[in-house]
C-alpha cells in the first residue's frame, strides 16, 4: 500500500521504518528541514518505562493550584487565560485524578512502554544503531523520606506489573553513581534503580532510524506542512499540504501536539494538549565529576543524562497552549539543580536551552490505532514518553495496517476509551 505518515519526529519516523519492513510504499512529510527537529530534538534522553506513573494522581490538583503562584514550578498551569482547549482537557484530567484511575492508567502506560523497550532492543541488535546509548538503567533519587516511601510503594506496584526496581540507601546510590558522593550525605533520602531502562540521544536515534527507513524504500519530504485531510466514502481521500496534495491508500497521523488540529475538522476529537518541557545541554569539563548513569530527581521533577561529553538536563511542564517561546525563568531551575548535584562536572556557562511541546493526554496514555475512517490511523499523544513508547507504538500501528494481530493487548490504548 501507499502509506503517508504525517510527522517525522521519533514516533512518525519509527512508524515509517516498520511500515517499510512490511513492504509498504511509505512517504513521510514534515514541516521542518529534517527528522526530530521539534519535540524529539532535545528531550530528557531516557527510555524510561519506570516513568509509567501518570501525571493525573490524587495529590496533583492541590499541588498544581499552589504552583500557579510559582513561576519556576515543576508543573505550571495558567488557568485564568482564555484557553477553552485547556479547560476541556483539564476537566478530563481531573476525572483521572483518582487512585483507581491512576492505577489503571499506569498499567496501560507500562504495557506499551515495556513492549516498546523490547522492540527497541531487538531493533538495535538487528541494525547496530548507535546514538550515545547507555544501558546502565535509570537511578531515581529522592530528597525527603516521605517522597522516598511513596516511591517505594509505587515501585512495588510496578514490580507486580513486570518492572522490578532495586531499593537503595543513599550509600548504595553512590555505589551505583559515584558522582553523587557530593550530595549523598545531606540531600539524599534514598533511591530506586530501574535496571532495564536506558538513555541516549533521541535526535541522533531518529536520524539513524530515518536512514534505515530510506534504505527500506521510504521517502522523506521536508518543508511540507499538513493543512487538512479530505474525506470521501468514509475514507481519507486526500491530504492537502502547502507543497501539493497526496492521495495515499492509508494515513498515519503522528503530529504530536498538532495532531489535534488536523483531526478536529474531520470530526475526530483528540484530547491532546501541549505540555511545554525544557532542557539544557552543557559540555562536560571534568568527566570524573559527571554522572555516567541516567538520573531522575523525583523531588525536583528533573532528569539528567550523559550523552558522550555532554550532560542533558530536562524537566518542568508548562500548560500554556501552543506557545513555543523559551522562558528563561524556567531554564534557571535546571541549571541550579544539576549544579548542586554535580558542581565540578561543568562550568555551566553555555546552557544551550531548548523547549518543546509534548503531546499530553489527560490520562498520560497514548492514542494508537484505528479511527472511524478505515484508512486513517493514530500514533500520537505520548506526552513525556514519546521516545520510550515510539518503537512499540510504531510496531503496533504497522501491524494493524498490515492486518496482523498486535503482540500486545490494545485495550485502553485506542481512541475508544474517550467515547
Amino acid at each position: 500500500m501507499k502509506i503517508l505518515v504525517l510527522g517525522a519526529g521519533v514516533v512518525g519516523t519509527t512508524t515509517a521504518y516498520f511500515l517499510t519492513q512490511d513492504g509498504h510504499d511509505v512517504t513521510v512529510i514534515d514541516r521542518q528541514a529534517g527528522p526530530a527537529l521539534e519535540t524529539s530534538f532535545a528531550n530528557g534522553a531516557q527510555i524510561s518505562a519506570c516513568h509509567a506513573k501518570p501525571w493525573a494522581e490524587p495529590v496533583i490538583p492541590f499541588k498544581a493550584l499552589l504552583w500557579t503562584l510559582q513561576a519556576d514550578a515543576p508543573l505550571l498551569v495558567r488557568p485564568f487565560r482564555w484557553d477553552p482547549p485547556l479547560w476541556s482537557w483539564g476537566m478530563k484530567f481531573l476525572r483521572n485524578c483518582t487512585t483507581s484511575r491512576m492505577r489503571t492508567n499506569m498499567d496501560r502506560t507500562l504495557r506499551i512502554a515495556l513492549y516498546s523497550r523490547s522492540v527497541l532492543k531487538s531493533l538495535r541488535q538487528f541494525s547496530g544503531l548507535q546514538y550515545n546509548q547507555v544501558t546502565k538503567g535509570i537511578l531515581h533519587i529522592y530528597r525527603t523520606q516521605g517522597e522516598f516511601e511513596a516511591g517505594r510503594k509505587n515501585a512495588e506496584h510496578l514490580s507486580s506489573l513486570g518492572l522490578p526496581q532495586d531499593i537503595l540507601s543513599p550509600k548504595e546510590c553512590v555505589e551505583v553513581e559515584p558522582a553523587l558522593a557530593h550530595a549523598a550525605n545531606d540531600s539524599l533520602a534514598g533511591g530506586l534503580l530501574s535496571h532495564e531502562d536506558e538513555s541516549g540521544d533521541a535526535h541522533a536515534f531518529t536520524n539513524e532510524v530515518a536512514k534505515l527507513a530510506v534504505k527500506g524504500g521510504a521517502e522523506f519530504r521536508y518543508g511540507v506542512t499538513t493543512q487538512k485531510i479530505e474525506l470521501a466514502n468514509g475514507r481519507v481521500s486526500k491530504v492537502i499540504t502547502n507543497r501539493g496534495d497526496f492521495e495515499p491508500d492509508a494515513v498515519v497521523l503522528a503530529l504530536g501536539s498538532y495532531s489535534r488540529d488536523i483531526a478536529a475538522p474531520i470530526g475526530i476529537e483528540l484530547p491532546i494538549y501541549p505540555a511545554k518541557g525544557y532542557s539544557i545541554t552543557v559540555e562536560i569539563e571534568n568527566p570524573s565529576a559527571a554522572p555516567t548513569v541516567s538520573l531522575t530527581d523525583e523531588t525536583r521533577f528533573m532528569v539528567i543524562s550523559r550523552l558522550g561529553n555532554k550532560l542533558r538536563v530536562a524537566g518542568t511542564a508548562e500548560l500554556a497552549g501552543w506557545d513555543t517561546s523559551l522562558d528563561e525563568v524556567r531554564v534557571e531551575p535546571l541549571k541550579k539543580n544539576v549544579q548542586s548535584l554535580f558542581p565540578d562536572a561543568s562550568s555551566y556557562t553555555e546552557l544551550n536551552p531548548w523547549c518543546g511541546l509534548r503531546p499530553a493526554t489527560p490520562d498520560s496514555v497514548p492514542i494508537l490505532g484505528p479511527t472511524r475512517y478505515e484508512n486513517l490511523f493514530l500514533n500520537t499523544g505520548h506526552g513525556t514518553l514519546g521516545w520510550t513508547m515510539a518503537c512499540g507504538s510504531a510496531r503496533v500501528v504497522s501491524d494493524m495496517i498490515a492486518g496482523k494481530t498486535p503482540e500486545i493487548d490494545l485495550s485502553g490504548l485506542t481512541l475508544e476509551r474517550f467515547g
